[in-house]
């Protein structure tokens, strides 16, 4: 569920939680809320999402929330991911992102990333920047090593950090008639390099305490490209899921596609419930 977040969100951060591109027909990169950041009417996004999953009869609980600057020419996110179980089945999880880049029309590209973990034992802090044809990453204490294989600066700059990545898939056009579920995501952590590979299954009504309506069912795929150990790196599933993995976008009416439910299975805790519990927008100062 910890990576889970961060990859998502995680973001997952996930999402806790990338390539810009649609499959099917040329992207219309005249996606409103980027058009409206980039003409000088800056808007701010706020988006959360709650987890819960049950152990016996005591919860597990977890939360990502996300603040979103778009300016004409640069973004910024803001992020705090933290979890609360049991000893033993979740670890205690409590972590500060921020990210910030560019504006694109139809994206967000990642200049500058940090992670703050705080959950007590290693406290460890990660800061990467994308350069122009390389990258940096520093981390405070170090890693113990980058992994089997270790990501390549061309595997890093064409992915984006995790909360750019869900942000940014969120804001990407979809042209008409293309593949709704987008992707995929090309995840970079400032060590392990994830792809996130969406596969559409049909519209569904869903119920979140943000949103309700009908959705697009997208079941997940993770490809663990670099960055990870030897004997995890042909395992198909994040830390603590067994998958299968299934997201249900909302098409809003400003032209953002955004997670409202995502559910995973556990043998731990049977399945885990993210749902979008706040999704704002709202006029920015300049």
């Amino acid at each position: 569920m910890v990576r889970f977040f961060v990859i998502l969100a995680a973001a997952i951060s996930p999402m806790i939680m990338t390539a810009s591109s649609t499959t099917g027909s040329a992207v219309d990169t005249t996606q409103p809320i980027l058009a409206q950041a980039r003409a000088g009417q800056a808007i701010r996004m706020d988006y959360q999402l709650k987890a819960s999953a049950w152990f016996l009869f005591l919860p597990i609980t977890g939360q990502a929330s996300f603040s979103i600057d778009l300016k004409p020419r640069t973004y910024r996110i803001q992020s705090n991911v933290k979890t609360t179980g049991l000893a033993g089945i979740l670890v205690n999880y409590d972590m500060a992102l921020a990210a910030s880049g560019y504006l694109r029309p139809d994206q967000l590209d990642t200049y500058a990333y940090v992670s703050q973990n705080s959950d007590g034992r290693k406290n460890r802090r990660v800061d990467l920047r994308y350069l122009a044809d390389d990258f940096e990453m520093v981390a405070n204490p170090t890693f113990g090593n980058l992994g089997d294989p270790a990501a390549n600066a061309a595997q890093v700059l064409a992915a984006k950090d995790p909360i750019t990545a869900l942000i940014s898939f969120a804001l990407e056009p979809r042209a008409p008639g293309a593949d709704p579920c987008g992707g995929p995501l090309r995840i970079f952590d400032g060590r392990q390099l994830t792809h996130l590979h969406l596969e559409y299954h049909g519209i569904k009504d869903v119920r979140a305490t943000a949103w309700s309506g009908s959705a697009y069912e997208c079941h997940v795929t993770i490809e663990k490209i670099a960055g990870y150990d030897a004997d995890e790196i042909n395992t198909e599933t994040l830390s603590a899921l067994d998958g299968p993995l299934r997201m249900w976008l909302a098409p809003l009416d400003n032209g953002v596609t955004i997670p409202v439910r995502i559910e995973a299975n556990s043998k731990d805790i049977g399945t885990v419930t993210l749902q979008a519990s706040q999704l704002d927008f709202t006029p920015l100062e300049l």
